[in-house]
């Protein structure tokens, strides 16, 4: 980290200090009592976010915070000064050199920047690199790593750090390094990957005194080495911007997820049927190949909302067009397959065709493109369609052309939900240069800084457009992102592979993405490239039962992965499971409704409610759904018995009752049918009967499972399509059921436009 230099004078306007010091000058503003954000103007005067849009940060702002501020004298040789600034639960420190410490009210310290000299654990001199530099090895990570933009911090010794969304490997980051540069890479993704799809420079640490988090606000090429350089400290580093970190609060790590998603904006509610089960496949190449399939979910009773449509339904990959050829006329197959209940999505991608006569090349061309570094000619590269511009979607006047499309697109082809895909962005001919010239609102910008929020920009051109369009809630599914986007879009974690390490990594990226604000994530289901076996796809199934983006996808040149080609047994275990994830879509939308007020995703890692206990820091086999259920799959390849450790409380085994007692760690069977699952003592669930598809009949009939010793739970209840909950339109219940099981019901909030229940029927162990 640079040294600024000594403290000269400073100043507070509003709720802001200006701190100067010889070399540099730094704003500390107080949002609320637990959120501090630490300004270093290395590049702008303006924080530029993308994650923190006006809206949001006119909400934090309106909570307010008071705080006061304190010069404590140091060497009156030296003429030191040291800045104090406390709110009701923090206490930022700003010292010479440009250091900033943050503690509790308490006194006790949470995290402190590193005042020492980076060290590297690989001991090695000059003469030793400039040897291996010679004899051509990869040196990267022997070097001085210093970036422009840089912040070191203090890590303890056993201090877990969990955050940064999709990356690859463990729930716990500590001794991993990481980049943020949205990046398409289709070899088999393992724990040492950098960076994948997605930029989410949030962190949670976990240290002894509390839970705290380090938002880094800055899209430029991004680095976080997380005790793996030297154990005593963790670095963010970025190659341009500015130093824009937000110190955030809240105790435990559910108080800083939600000090976070306060910050950054939270997940709308979906509509009820993108949480149900979708079946796709790069290769499904004619109508009778979707047909074929729709039809199959619908007589072996698997339950299926949409069979998706990948890039083979567009002609010749032209982007909002339809392949008439193969899939015959737009909206036919589409309208014939609504009356089975099947939902329409279709995959967008952004790469926009160069073609004379094309309407998305005629339009855009030298319009709404990104541009060479000399602005002379729209910017082109290579896709499926071969050469292709790139909508500049950081304009909001891009953005609406886009929009006009996608609306067009619902009325002509009766497309319900948009899949933007290859949206880092995604090049054959190399990756875009960092000096293609972009925007960033009116201010023309380059690629280097508009790379990382690319997927962000168009997710936010599809969501404002569909929901323009129609005022349902949109569904847009994304593959690149950047912090902020849970705003406009369901993401899933790209293109895995059908391996077994791939499915034990989902679960710890399922709960981080949840962490870090994304609590309507998923995998491809059986993995994407590869061929599956019919054990692990059973496995898959069974492991992703309560993921809120439910998606079997493979591509082109795999085996076939519907769960019929592996015979009855596969057929039977899928169904199984596909079955169980409806029947807990009501505990599932109560705890999406739950998030509109605490931030907190449905998936998540025990650590997320167990904190104290350190067994949980590194479980990366078991996830909670809520607090009431915990989730034990097999995700080792021929496992039929599997150790289940089960926090403090009381827990009953779903399936046979069976009643334990945490903490505790035992071997449960677990052969190829069975997934454990265990309900927590006190709890009541809300459940559905059966069903094809959301639609297939009317929801009115409840199920309540209770555990021995009743409990209580609040259940939601709305139109589960347009946005007229926002307004109150909502049932909101509160069950009470007893030990003897008997029930008592108390609606806090009733709509004019939503049935009650027509029968509320409780089932217990």
């Amino acid at each position: 980290m640079a040294d600024y230099g000594r403290i000269l004078n400073w100043e507070t306007a509003d709720n802001e200090v200006k701190v100067s010091f010889e070399k540099q000058k730094m704003i500390i503003t107080v949002l609320t009592d637990d959120i501090i954000n630490v300004f270093v103007p290395l590049w702008s005067e303006e924080h530029r976010s993308k994650a923190i849009e006006p809206d949001d940060m006119d909400r934090v702002l309106k909570k307010g915070a008071t705080f006061e501020v304190k010069e404590i004298k140091g060497s009156a040789e030296k003429n030191d000064i040291t800045i104090e600034i406390s709110t009701g639960n923090l206490k930022a420190i700003v010292t010479n050199g440009g250091f900033v410490d943050f503690y509790d009210m308490k006194g006790k310290l949470l995290s402190a920047n590193y005042r020492g000299e980076r060290k590297s654990r690989r001991v090695i001199n000059m003469w030793d690199l400039e040897l291996l530099k010679a004899e051509g090895h990869d040196t990267k990570g022997l070097e001085n790593n210093s970036k422009p933009v840089e912040d070191v911090r203090v890590v303890e010794s056993d201090e877990p750090i969990f955050g940064l969304g999709d990356k690859s490997g463990f729930l716990n980051k500590r001794s991993y390094e990481y980049e943020n540069w949205n990046s398409d890479d289709p070899s088999a993704h393992t724990e040492q990957f950098r960076s994948l799809y997605k930029s989410i420079p949030f962190l949670i640490c976990k240290n002894k005194e509390a839970a705290y988090g380090l938002f880094y606000d800055n899209t430029f090429h991004g680095y976080f080495d997380l005790a793996k350089e030297n154990a005593e400290y963790m670095v963010y580093g970025a190659d341009d911007g500015n130093l824009d970190l937000y110190f955030i609060g809240g105790k435990t790590i559910p108080g800083v997820i939600e000090n976070y998603t306060f910050l950054t904006g939270r997940a709308p509610l979906p509509q009820l049927w993108t949480l149900g089960y979708h079946q796709c496949r790069w290769g499904y190449k004619c109508k009778e190949d979707i047909r074929e399939v729709a039809e199959k979910y619908r007589e072996t009773g698997i339950p299926c909302e949409s069979v998706q449509y990948d890039i083979d339904y567009m002609d010749g990959y032209r982007v909002f067009t339809w392949n008439e050829k193969d899939y015959g006329p737009a909206g036919e197959l589409i309208e014939d397959l609504a009356k089975q209940g099947f939902k329409s999505v279709i995959n967008t991608d952004p790469g926009t065709k160069v073609e004379d006569g094309y309407f998305m090349y005629e339009e855009g061309k030298g319009k709404y493109f990104f541009r060479t570094a000399d602005d002379s000619a729209d910017y082109v590269n290579a896709v499926w369609p071969g050469d292709a511009n790139y909508p500049d979607f950081g304009r909001e006047d891009v953005r609406k052309w886009w929009g006009k499309h996608i609306a067009e697109m619902m009325d002509e082809k009766k497309i319900m939900g948009f899949w933007n895909d290859m949206n880092e962005p995604a090049s054959f001919n190399g990756p875009l240069p960092e000096d293609v010239i972009g925007h960033d609102g009116e201010r023309k910008t380059t690629h280097k800084e508009l790379h990382n929020v690319y997927g962000h920009f168009m997710s936010k051109a599809t969501y404002d457009g569909i929901k323009e369009h129609t005022g349902k809630r949109p569904f847009v599914i994304t593959r690149a992102c950047y912090s902020g986007t849970q705003k406009y879009s369901t993401v899933w974690t790209g293109d895995n592979q059908s391996l077994w390490s791939h499915l034990q990594m989902m679960i710890p990226q399922l709960c981080t993405l949840g962490m870090c604000g994304y609590p309507i994530a998923g995998v491809d289901i059986g993995g994407f490239g590869g061929d599956t076996t019919p054990e692990l796809l059973s496995r898959w199934i069974e492991a992703a039962a309560f993921s809120t983006f439910f998606r079997n996808h493979s591509a082109n040149g795999t085996i076939r992965q519907e769960p019929w080609q592996f015979g009855p047994e596969v057929e039977e275990i899928y169904r199984k499971y596909v079955k169980l994830h409806y029947r807990f879509l009501p505990y599932i939308y109560d705890l999406l409704h739950e998030e509109q007020e605490n931030g907190l995703p449905v998936m998540r890692p025990l650590v997320m409610h167990y904190e104290e206990d350190p067994a949980t820091y590194n479980i990366n086999d078991e996830y909670l759904v809520g607090e009431k259920i915990l989730v034990a799959p097999v995700v080792n390849q021929g496992e039929t018995v599997r150790k289940i450790y089960l926090p403090e409380g009381t827990w009953y085994n779903y399936l046979t009752g069976e009643k334990h007692q945490g903490p505790e760690t035992f071997l449960e069977k677990a052969p190829l049918d069975y997934m454990p699952i265990y309900i927590k003592g006190g709890s009541v669930i809300p459940m559905y009967d059966e069903m094809a598809y959301i639609g297939e009949k009317n929801l009115d009939k409840l199920i309540l499972l209770a555990t021995p010793e009743g409990g209580k739970c609040v259940h939601y209840q709305d139109g589960g399509e347009d946005l007229s909950y926002l307004d109150g339109n909502y049932n909101l219940y509160e069950f009470t059921v007893d030990p003897e099981g008997k029930l008592s019901t108390d609606l806090l909030n009733k709509a004019k436009n939503v049935s009650q229940y027509d029968s509320i029927n409780v089932i217990s162990f």
